[in-house]
């Protein structure tokens, strides 16, 4: 068949996909050109990884070299997660071929002054008002980590659950009680769409303003501003319920929400809107850059692919 009649390539922006999908008990390969999940029964799932933003991986699943190739083509992050969501080990693919936002963004985290900035606007988009004047990132920090808590102490209030602190065993998943267990499931789901975000975009998941010297830095900054307004309720609401199997719960309950509110159509808009209340110019895009693995003349920005 002639290619010239065939439609050229072009990568599903990452506004348009599907969230999250979680995979355990199988074997992530590329198959007859499909990308499925093989159970051990041979069974084949066909996922189709050109549309899903973020893959989170649970103990029991292996991925072939085939997979981890296409999964990264197509711009789909592959994330490594501990049981229930309770740690996020790994990430799968690099994130873009340039490297002009992610200098970008070192350049407002090394400048006192910018970072500040960049700080003070995410505690303002987050919480819906002005932060105090004359507070350092350490002041304003403390004063996130209160008004966290207090609001953790209300939304278990509102939902009936009974609500000590946020502890959980990484050791020990079940050990943590039903309400722990749901914040930590709703949280990984969020925390991975958002760093399929951050990665498409072009930043680095690492250099963060609030948080610093954990490989999700940035992705704990970004994903905080929407966290009360998202996963935090559902994750109360579905504790509240007791169910016999609240991770579960939690992640259909997370995933028909993004859905539901196009939440991946919010995400890169506000990287963008934090970063540049730093003050400093976005640096033009170099000549020489790398092209994207699958052209895309319109530049939509949030394509998945690698560019």
């Amino acid at each position: 068949m002639d290619q010239s009649v065939l439609p050229p390539l072009k990568p599903i922006p990452i506004k348009d996909r599907v969230s999250v999908l979680f995979l355990e008990m199988g074997r992530l390969d590329v198959l007859d050109g499909a990308f499925v999940l093989v159970d051990k029964n041979g069974v084949r799932t066909h996922i189709p990884v050109g549309g899903v933003a973020c893959l989170m991986l649970e103990p029991g699943t292996r991925v072939s070299h085939a997979a981890v190739v296409l999964a990264a083509r197509v711009g789909c992050l592959l994330v490594w997660i501990g049981e229930g969501g309770v740690r996020l080990y790994a990430a799968g693919q690099p994130g873009g071929a340039r490297a002009d936002n992610l200098l970008y963004q070192a350049r407002l985290a090394l400048d006192d002054s910018c970072r500040l900035k960049v700080v003070r606007k995410m505690y303002a988009m987050r919480f819906k008002e002005e932060p105090p004047e004359r507070r350092s990132v350490e002041q304003l920090r403390g004063i996130e980590g209160v008004r966290v808590r207090k609001t953790c102490e209300l939304l278990a209030g509102q939902y009936g659950v009974t609500w000590n602190s946020r502890k959980y065993d990484q050791a020990q998943w079940s050990s943590g009680d039903i309400p722990n267990r749901c914040l930590s499931s709703a949280t990984a789901c969020l925390y991975g769409i958002t760093e399929a975000a951050i990665l498409a975009a072009g930043y680095a998941p690492a250099i963060g303003f609030i948080h610093t010297g954990k490989p999700q830095s940035f992705v704990y900054d970004i994903a905080d501003i929407f966290k009360f307004e998202t996963v935090v309720p559902l994750a109360f609401r579905v504790a509240a319920g007791r169910p016999a199997n609240p991770e579960r719960e939690v992640r259909v309950g997370c995933r028909d929400s993004f859905r539901r509110t196009r939440f991946l159509d919010r995400i890169i808009p506000a990287i963008e809107e934090v970063l540049a209340a730093g003050g400093l110019a976005k640096p033009e895009r170099p000549r020489e850059s790398v092209a994207p693995a699958i052209p895309n003349k319109e530049q939509m920005g949030d394509a998945g692919h690698r560019g």
